[in-house]
């Protein structure tokens, strides 16, 4: 059993797999839950963009499968009830002091090619901590960068070319695609992943790339035949909802 086996459930209806209604109510505000992801945005030495969006993309499903988040253990309970309602991530950046007192709180940190995020175990957003409370929400973007081709033997997370977004927007997008990628996965598969510490490779898909993926009208389809799934936004922030603003391919 899987912490993530609520967010496989939502599914299930196109996976032609037995599922109770999967619609989520919206929670009553004090009720809210999100993950805290904290992007290091050093002002000096600021990282690459697509690094970062990489190490956010792993660093959220780790918190989810950390042992810690197994049945019985003390990260439990925050990750299910957070994953069984809404995925919400709230993306801040931090850095210098700010950045060394967010490793204070439970969650886990992630470095790819120096950039570096820790995604909190997700919680009330009433309940959280002054010292993340604090941290910045918006002026978290970066330029553009050129990473190169991605390596064909990671999963490939793919940001939408016709939709703009910030870097701590496309972080928590990217968030979405890797939990709901893991959440398909069969055992030996995320094994497998686990392996490589859940790297995986964040680019921009071409036009092309993004209409030849796309899942359409037959999710099921795509999933069997490309192992692609889409993020679709709830449109509580940068674009409207509904928006796919992510495919995550396994390769």
């Amino acid at each position: 059993m899987s912490v993530l086996d609520p967010l496989a459930a939502r599914y299930a209806t196109w996976l032609g797999l037995p599922a109770e209604e999967t619609a989520l109510p919206e929670a009553s505000p004090e009720q809210v839950r999100a993950m805290p992801v904290i992007l290091r945005l050093e002002k000096a030495e600021p990282p690459s963009r697509t690094p970062l969006l990489e190490a956010a993309a792993t660093a959220a499903l780790a918190v989810c499968l950390d042992e810690r988040a197994q049945p019985g253990r003390e990260w439990h309970e925050p990750v299910h009830d957070w994953v069984a309602g809404h995925i919400r991530k709230v993306a801040r950046r931090a850095r210098g002091a700010h950045w060394v007192a967010a490793q204070d709180f439970p969650g886990v940190t992630v470095s790819v090619e120096g950039a570096e995020v820790r995604a909190l175990v997700p919680g009330r957003v009433v309940d959280v901590p002054k010292e993340i409370s604090r941290l910045q929400i918006s002026g978290s973007d970066l330029p553009p960068d050129e990473p190169g081709p991605a390596p064909d033997d990671l999963p490939l997370l793919l940001l939408n070319p016709e939709v703009a977004m910030t870097v701590g927007k496309a972080a928590a997008q990217v968030g979405h695609g890797t939990m709901i990628l893991a959440s398909l996965l069969g055992d030996d598969e995320l094994a497998a992943w686990a392996e490589r510490g859940y790297a995986c490779a964040v680019r921009t898909a071409t036009v092309d790339q993004w209409k030849q993926l796309h899942p359409g009208d037959d999710p099921a389809a795509a999933w069997r035949e490309r192992r692609v799934v889409a993020v679709r936004d709830a449109g509580f922030t940068e674009v409207d909802p509904g928006t796919v603003t992510v495919l995550a391919q396994w390769r």
